[in-house]
């Protein structure tokens, strides 16, 4: 903690044990506390960054919606005193570094196809199951975004779960959206039409009807390229999202409905032009798959170009496995956050002879990202976890699982000594999603720096 801090705990405290606390300017606090971990700090609200985990104490967290900060025990209450009569109209003392009011939390997830087994599931079990464990995460939330890679289409055929190739969704289960406060859709999945063009120009009507608001793919190219303008508690956010996957992609183009194409010329002009209005740019990529839990130098190159460009969250969308993740430049840039409501359950064997395959069970797996801007500023990042089960329905992580993923993404990602994960007990799959023959066998390319 800084002089100040301690200062302050110590009025309130007494004095800490000797030894117990150490004091850093607060300009070093962070930097000191990533060079010695395991560290805590105390901060005061206003210099929270996104670098620091903000803990729960007694049940309450500053960057949640339900804090009540009546019941938090680490705040201090000053007042103002004078000698002299004075005007207390000249002089106020505001009544707290905290301002609820002034607070927006941000979902962000992976990808969301709502078909095959998902839709089966959805079909016996109801609308509202693969909701039915986050649920409650997801309404807590200001804006929830979602990368919905398929379209709706009114005369859908009933969904069938040994079906491997992603088709429509039936326009009722519009009602997950909306029942969970899905609020935000990119559009810059590979099978936006895969249907054809106009189930996916009835896809983007049905969002409209529901206010349920789109990016990264349109009627047109110019739709396409639209950045999205939200204003909320007085914060300013903007998403902005692009196709980079392998070919061919449904891309939109100056006639032609489809998802926008990655044009980083495009992008950079655009991340300056919000920027300059007051908006936060938060930028999503459909990007080239693969099967690593660490990035891709192309992939690495690319993110951070964005970044550099003045992004201050960049996330990847692509990844049926999740990918780690870096703080760059004062950006977080999260490669890729896994899939969301999709029906991948497939077990990966452990293989020695590719060990860049991430351990089991990667598809199941999920990073569901709640970023929290506060007063204009980017200020924090949860990393919640989830597990796929039933080919549908995500559900929080047990401790026992959080503390494996995130140890092991904590390692891919250079933060942690990378240990290997045991693999876990093999659960049958109603198809193969992978086959391995087909997989190169290679060593992990190492990181490259982007050059101007």
């Amino acid at each position: 903690m800084t002089d100040s801090t301690l200062a302050a705990f110590t009025a309130l405290w007494g004095a800490p044990a000797s030894g117990s606390v150490k004091v850093a300017p607060s300009d070093q606090l962070i930097d000191d506390a990533w060079r010695n971990l395991p560290s805590w700090g105390i901060v005061p609200f206003e210099s929270l960054d996104p670098k620091w985990k903000v803990l729960t104490v007694d049940g309450q967290s500053p960057i949640h919606k339900d804090f009540d900060a009546s019941k938090y025990p680490l705040q201090i209450t000053f007042a103002l005193q004078s000698s002299q009569p004075f005007n207390l109209q000249t002089f106020r003392l505001p009544p707290s570094n905290h301002d609820a009011s002034k607070l927006t939390t941000i979902i962000m997830t992976g990808t969301t196809s709502l078909v095959n087994a998902i839709a089966y599931q959805m079909e016996v079990k109801g609308i509202d199951y693969p909701a039915q464990d986050i649920g409650g995460i997801l309404r807590q939330a200001d804006i929830v975004h979602v990368s919905n890679k398929t379209s709706f289409a009114p005369n859908c055929p009933a969904p069938n779960p040994d079906d491997r190739w992603p088709r429509c969704s039936d326009p009722k289960y519009i009602q997950l959206f909306l029942d969970n406060n899905i609020n935000v859709v990119e559009l810059t999945g590979p099978h936006i039409l895969d249907d054809g063009v106009n189930p996916f120009l009835f896809t983007l009507n049905l969002y409209k009807q529901n206010n349920i608001r789109y990016y990264g793919g349109g009627a047109n190219l110019n739709e396409a390229r639209q950045p999205l303008l939200i204003t909320n508690h007085g914060n300013k956010i903007a998403f902005i999202g692009c196709n980079q996957g392998e070919p061919p992609q449904p891309l939109a183009t100056d006639y032609q409905a489809g998802a926008n194409p990655c044009d980083y010329k495009q992008l950079a002009v655009e991340i300056g032009q919000v920027r300059a209005q007051g908006y936060l740019p938060i930028v999503t990529f459909q990007y080239k798959e693969g099967f690593s839990p660490q990035v891709m130098p192309w992939q690495l190159n690319d993110f951070r170009q964005v970044a550099d460009d003045g992004a201050v969250i960049v996330s990847g969308s692509q990844s049926h496995v999740p990918l780690e993740m870096e703080f760059y430049k004062g950006a977080f840039i999260h490669y890729g956050l896994g899939n969301f409501f999709y029906d991948q359950m497939g077990n990966q064997p452990p293989d020695p002879t590719r060990p860049y395959l991430p351990p089991l069970p990667a598809q199941r797996w999920e990073f569901i990202d709640r970023h929290v801007i506060y007063d204009g500023r980017y200020i924090s990042t949860e990393l919640l976890t989830a597990m796929l089960e039933d080919y549908a329905r995500p559900r929080p992580m047990t401790p026992d699982e959080r503390a494996a993923f995130l140890t092991a993404y904590f390692g891919y990602s250079g933060w942690l000594p990378l240990i290997p994960t045991p693999a876990p007990e093999q659960t049958p799959t109603l198809y193969p999603l992978l086959n391995f023959d087909l997989l190169p066998t290679h060593t992990p390319i190492p990181k490259v720096t982007p050059t101007p």
